[in-house]
Parts: structure tokens; C-alpha cells; sequence
């Protein structure tokens, strides 16, 4: 059987690797961005300097031929789903790629759509000028880097993950940047109120031009189609030689808009991850849940919830029917020189049936809190701000509806710091005694023996 994957990133990979574990199958993996799959979220490092392009790829290249799994660069210009053919563009150059073909259509017996996101774009006046651009490909590196020595000042439009990303990039190279927000703080529909002002300053502090409640209006170009600056919505005028458009990323479905797959904002799939096409499954970025878990969205353009969604899909490609399930969200950032995680539940505003401890120190670059029930007080989420937590144990409290005070003594087994960090699970103690008026003592227990018996507890 024949079982094809368009797209090369980390869903369609994980897809290949688990096809090979568990069957025989012929696989080929189709990509019209790279030879090999690489790790999308190093690329900003590519730029920095801090790693080089084949640092980022996980696997040898010998790897792929040992493990039969065959790589195709090519880029289809469509899909007869009702012949099960991708018909290729054949005027699309690879360059000096080997895994090019001459060949203009591809049969499968199963299709696996792991096609990934594109960067927004909303109409700005100007927005296909040269040196405008999104960052989410190995060619947007490219890109950046072959402007980079006519960059006097850049403009970043959008504040989320990857608004900042591209920001520390030019920073990282001596550029002057100017971030645009539209929001009143930075990324405030993500972080709460504390941790979003805490990455305010920490951008301030890098010397990088924070503009809140500022939109873009358009972008000015010269007589070579080139970006020269930007207007606001406060009508100020910006001068730039490149303008980051990261205003949030949507699926990359929209040339399939008019097959015969059912796509709302996604390539709507179930809980197997199949479309409502026979032998035809979406994953990652580009599929949308038709009935999310509770508290989870239909889209998540996450790098782990892709990675198993391409265990999923491999699973059921070959016979074996297994539900998506993505258990407790959790995910990961990096804010120049604050790291970032949230485990469970941690909303922007609290419900009336959740509370929250929250600790900041004096300095204003590391926070905890814990997020609970106030009437079972069990503990829902953690959100961290320059403090690592042990994911395995932060995911067993939630999951097992541990009571807050529970949680709070056990504290220092998550703490997952390097070694020499002071301590802060105690001034988590002492804030929760002070707003509740208890008396809680930590346990008097070694952290690493603590951890030992966890260990030991769930692996018997």
C-alpha cells in the first residue's frame, strides 16, 4: 500500500516514522520547502548564528533510506481525491535537490495532509511589497538574512510568539526595531495581566521599541517595489527598510478551498483524524477538530500537539483505530531572556469558580502561579515566567485533582531550576498563608528523594 504525506514537518514526519514502526508500506513524504525535515522552531537561530542548517535537522541523511522512507520535493498544484492522484507543478525548481522528479502525477492509496500554517495578511495597502514578510518558512531565514545588510531600522507588526521571535532576531544582528501591538500589553490575550507586563519590560529593557494600542495602516514602498516605511493607525510614519508581518498564522488550506475536502478554517477532521474523504486524514497545523476535548481549541498550532497527531494518524493509516487525545495542554516560549510555560488551565481573567496564588520577585523577571478551584481547591494550572517545572509532575496534580494545599508542600519536587537557583517554592507558601490567613509548612523532605519516590510511584 502506498501512504503519502504532503508536508515535511514535524506531523508528517512523525507520521512516516510511526507508518515504518508499524507496517511495510511504501511512504513517500512530498515537500516543496526542503530536502530534509528540519526543526521549525530553531530557525531563528539559523539567523542569530547560535546554530548552523544542519544542526537543526534531527536526522542523518542516511536515515531516511535506511528506514524506507523516500522524500519527494516537489509542489502539487492539486489533487484529484475521487482518482487519488497529486498532480505536481512542473514548473516548479527545486534547485539542486536530488529528490526532484519528472514525473507530473502521484498516486496514492493513502493521503496524509500535514500542510501546515501561512502568515497572516489583511489587506494592508502594501503588504506584497519586497522586503515585507512573515517568518515561518526556512525561506523567510533566507530572506531576512539577504536583506539584512540594507536594514537600518525594521518594523515587526503583531505581538505574539513569533512577533517577538523576529524582534530578537534583528536585535541579535544590532538592527533598531519597532514592534507594533495592537493589544493595551504584550500578547494580554494570552498572558494574564502580571506576566504580560513582565515581558513589556523585559522587551524594554533590550532596547526594542514596544508601540501598544498601535496598528498597522499601510506600507509605503519606493519606485523598486521595495518597503520604506510604515503609517499607523495613529497615522505616524515609520521609516524601515522591512516590515515583519506576525500577526498570527491560519491554515494553509486555502488552495484546497474548492475540492471536495470540507474545510471551515481548517480541513475539518474526527477524532481519528480522518476527513470526510475516504483514505484521507489531515494533522497538524492545518486540520481542525470537528468536536474538541472540552477547554481545548479546534486549532492548535502547537509543536507537540503535531507530533502526536502524526502518531494518531499513523496509527489509524494503518488499521489500527486510535482516538486523538492531547491530554492536559502545556506549552513553551522564550521571551528574550525569559523562558515561559503553562501547564492546565491559566486564564487571562479568572472565572467566579477559579482563584489564584501569585508570586513575582522583587526584580520583575520571575513569577509563579498556581490557578485552582476555590470550592474543591484543586489545583487546575501553573503559569512560569523564568522557573522551569517539572512537566510529568505538574500534569499528575492536575490530572489527579490534587488539593492546593497538597500541591503547595510538595512544592520543590516540580522546581526543575538548574542547580544553585534560589528556592522560590517557599514564598509561594508564605504569599498563599498571608492571603488565606493559614499556617502551611512545607514538607521537610529532600527534593531529590521526592522525586525518587515519584519516579518509583508511577513506573512501580
Amino acid at each position: 500500500m502506498k501512504m503519502v504525506i504532503l508536508g515535511n514537518g514535524i506531523s508528517g514526519i512523525t507520521a512516516a516514522r510511526f507508518i515504518r514502526k508499524l507496517s511495510g508500506h511504501e511512504i513517500i513524504v512530498v515537500s516543496r520547502e526542503t530536502d530534509y525535515f528540519f526543526s521549525r522552531t530553531a530557525l531563528m537561530y539559523l539567523y542569530m548564528g547560535h546554530m548552523r542548517y544542519q544542526d537543526i535537522q534531527p536526522y542523518s541523511h542516511d536515515f531516511w533510506g535506511k528506514n524506507r522512507i523516500q522524500l519527494l520535493r516537489a509542489e502539487v498544484a492539486s489533487i484529484d481525491f475521487e482518482k487519488k492522484v497529486l498532480h505536481l507543478n512542473s514548473d516548479f525548481k527545486p534547485g539542486d535537490s536530488s529528490f526532484s522528479t519528472s514525473e507530473t502525477d502521484l498516486g496514492y492509496d493513502r493521503l496524509i495532509l500535514a500542510l501546515g500554517s501561512t502568515p497572516n495578511k489583511f489587506g494592508w495597502p502594501g503588504q506584497d511589497l519586497k522586503r515585507v514578510q512573515g517568518l515561518y518558512s526556512y525561506q523567510d531565514v533566507l530572506s531576512m538574512e539577504s536583506h539584512s545588510n540594507e536594514i537600518r531600522h525594521a518594523v515587526v507588526v503583531g505581538g505574539g510568539l513569533i512577533g517577538i521571535e523576529m524582534a530578537e532576531m534583528f536585535h541579535s544582528r544590532h538592527i533598531p526595531v519597532t514592534l507594533l501591538v495592537r493589544e493595551n500589553s504584550y500578547w494580554d490575550m494570552v498572558l494574564p495581566p502580571e506576566e504580560s507586563a513582565m515581558v513589556g519590560r523585559q522587551i524594554a529593557k533590550h532596547g526594542i521599541d514596544l508601540r501598544l494600542n498601535t496598528e498597522l495602516k499601510e506600507i509605503q514602498g519606493n519606485q523598486k517595489g521595495q518597503a520604506v516605511a510604515v503609517v499607523t493607525n495613529k497615522d505616524e510614519r515609520i521609516e524601515c527598510q522591512f516590515v515583519g508581518l506576525t500577526a498570527g498564522v491560519h491554515p494553509n488550506v486555502r488552495w484546497l478551498k474548492e475540492s471536495a475536502l470540507e474545510i471551515d478554517r481548517g480541513i475539518l477532521v474526527n477524532s481519528q483524524l480522518q476527513t470526510n474523504l475516504q483514505d484521507v486524514y489531515a494533522i497538524g497545523d492545518c486540520a481542525q477538530l470537528r468536536t474538541p476535548q472540552a477547554g481545548r481549541k479546534a486549532i492548535e498550532a502547537i509543536w507537540y500537539t503535531g507530533r502526536m497527531m502524526g502518531e494518531v494518524a499513523a496509527h489509524n493509516v494503518c488499521g489500527d483505530a486510535v482516538a486523538y487525545d492531547p491530554g492536559i495542554w502545556f506549552n513553551s516560549a522564550k521571551f528574550l531572556d525569559i523562558e515561559y510555560q503553562v501547564y492546565g488551565e491559566v486564564p487571562v481573567k479568572l472565572p467566579d469558580h477559579l482563584d489564584s496564588i501569585y508570586w513575582e520577585e522583587d526584580a520583575g523577571e520571575r513569577s509563579i502561579r498556581l490557578v485552582f478551584e476555590k470550592v474543591s481547591l484543586c489545583i487546575k494550572g501553573f503559569n512560569l515566567m523564568g522557573i522551569r517545572f517539572r512537566q510529568e509532575i505538574c500534569e499528575k496534580w492536575i490530572r489527579e485533582e490534587t488539593q492546593l494545599e497538597s500541591v503547595l508542600e510538595d512544592l520543590a519536587l516540580a522546581s526543575f531550576d538548574p542547580e544553585f537557583f534560589p528556592p522560590y517554592h517557599r514564598e509561594v507558601v508564605k504569599i498563599y498563608n498571608k492571603q488565606y490567613n493559614r499556617s502551611l509548612a512545607l514538607k521537610k523532605k529532600r527534593k531529590f528523594d521526592m522525586v525518587y519516590q515519584f519516579l518509583n510511584r508511577k513506573h512501580g
